[in-house]
């Protein structure tokens, strides 16, 4: 630039951040402008749990599969609980399998405001990115067991049906239940820290509140409907139903299983942001 000739500024861009209180809406732009940050979280959280590991990735094998091990040896041996006319290995590995998901899916959510509390108070970000990437971080623990379970129905020679392309949805309410339960807690688990010990406790009790270990016929018709409240229910049946061909699917627990995560993953969410503006006073 030659002497004399007037400077030309340069366009600053201004940001700036308020606190709010009360229930607030989902900015979701800002969630889109920082997408990239959420696909760092969840491959870190991916390469973290394996870090360091002898068998690396095959924990998301061994988990599901010493848990059907156990729950064969136990239920279908000595309790000889009925399995809807399936081996009881691959009745149960069928329900392990989005049941792990789901489980290990609502542990890392909720406990990931307080594991990765030191990154609260030193920078700004969307605070949802913390739990929502623990939740995806366990996509793929879920496509290795899903292949696991395959090679067990080529051993048993259970073909699946059509209703296989139901997956998908089913798939999209275990996301939707986890990370809204998950958001649910780890907001209240950064402030009481006792949330963090009662957690597996809780995922504990749930698993008995699904069919995972039992047929659902087993629980009595005039409870199925609000049995069927319980998310989980709708999707262990809708696995059952479409790779094992248990039962026909049962498209009303799907459907209000489907309403009921929404339900559930709004109300974690409202809740997550109305505590938002406290996160780094108690971190």
């Amino acid at each position: 630039m030659l002497q004399g000739e007037p400077k030309v500024l340069e366009p600053v861009t201004e940001i700036i951040i308020r606190r709010t209180s009360g229930w607030r809406l989902i900015d979701f732009r800002e969630l889109y402008r920082y997408r990239d940050l959420l696909w760092f979280l969840t491959w870190r959280n991916i390469k973290v749990l394996y870090a360091q590991s002898i068998i690396g990735i095959g924990w998301a094998v061994l988990q599901p599969l010493f848990s059907m091990l156990v729950f064969t040896l136990v239920f279908g041996m000595f309790a000889k609980m009925e399995s809807d006319g399936v081996p009881y290995a691959l009745f149960s590995f069928c329900a392990l399998v989005p049941w792990s998901f789901f489980s290990n899916a609502l542990l890392e959510s909720g406990n990931s405001l307080v594991s990765q509390a030191d990154m609260l108070s030193k920078v700004y970000f969307p605070r949802l990115v913390l739990p929502l990437s623990a939740v995806l971080a366990k996509l793929v623990d879920l496509a290795i067991a899903l292949g696991v379970l395959g090679g067990l129905m080529l051993v048993y020679q259970r073909p699946p049906t059509w209703g296989i392309v139901v997956l998908p949805l089913l798939i999209l309410i275990m996301i939707m239940t986890a990370a809204g339960m998950g958001m649910f807690l780890t907001s209240l688990a950064i402030q009481y820290r006792d949330i963090k010990h009662a957690m597996t406790f809780i995922v504990q009790l749930l698993m008995y509140a699904a069919p995972v270990v039992y047929p659902s016929r087993l629980v009595p018709e005039w409870l199925q409907p609000y049995y069927a409240l319980n998310p989980m229910v709708g999707v262990i049946e809708g696995f059952r139903a479409a790779l094992l061909d248990t039962r026909p699917l049962p498209w009303s627990w799907i459907a209000t299983g489907f309403i009921t995560s929404i339900l559930i993953f709004t109300l974690g969410l409202f809740q997550f942001r109305k505590q938002e503006r406290v996160f780094a006073d108690v971190a």
